[in-house]
């Protein structure tokens, strides 16, 4: 039995909790909320840190010198992240859900995942060429597939 489905996210250690982060990089794109409804929007245009064909923040180790306001998804704060995706393990494994079929922890690797597009690769644009964000609000990262 996998750790995931052994121990509780309050248990896990660092690494088990790193390790459960899929890559797919869709919690680095930009979200627009509605003033009005409250809804919230994604958009194509990605963090600047993040490597548009490979999912992976360029300089996570120390991404808060260059982008400060950088979540840190913790099990404290996991419950108020409602602009989490669907898909993300953290979310799914909180809400008791299993992850999906296509996460890298079941597969071994992220090329399953990349080929079904549950992740951001090849769909995004840096954010500091937008300039108009809300040209950019698309609706994959809210696609799921088991």
């Amino acid at each position: 039995m996998a750790f995931w489905e052994q121990k509780s996210l309050a248990d896990l250690s660092q690494q088990e909790w790193e390790s459960l982060c899929d890559g797919c990089g869709k919690c680095c794109l930009n979200k627009i909320i509605d003033d009005e409804t409250d809804e919230l929007y994604y958009t194509n245009a990605a963090c600047k840190l993040l490597d548009p064909k490979h999912c992976n923040c360029t300089q996570y180790e120390t991404r808060f010198n260059f982008v400060s306001d950088c979540t840190v998804v913790t099990i404290e704060n996991l419950p108020e992240l409602d602009w989490l995706p669907d898909t993300c393990a953290y979310k799914r494994l909180y809400n008791g859900l299993p992850l999906p079929s296509w996460h890298p922890l079941v597969t071994g690797n992220k090329k399953k995942m990349h080929k079904l597009g549950m992740s951001a690769s090849k769909k995004v644009i840096n954010e500091e060429r937008v300039r108009d964000i809300e040209d950019h609000i698309v609706m994959w990262p809210l696609d799921s597939i088991e």
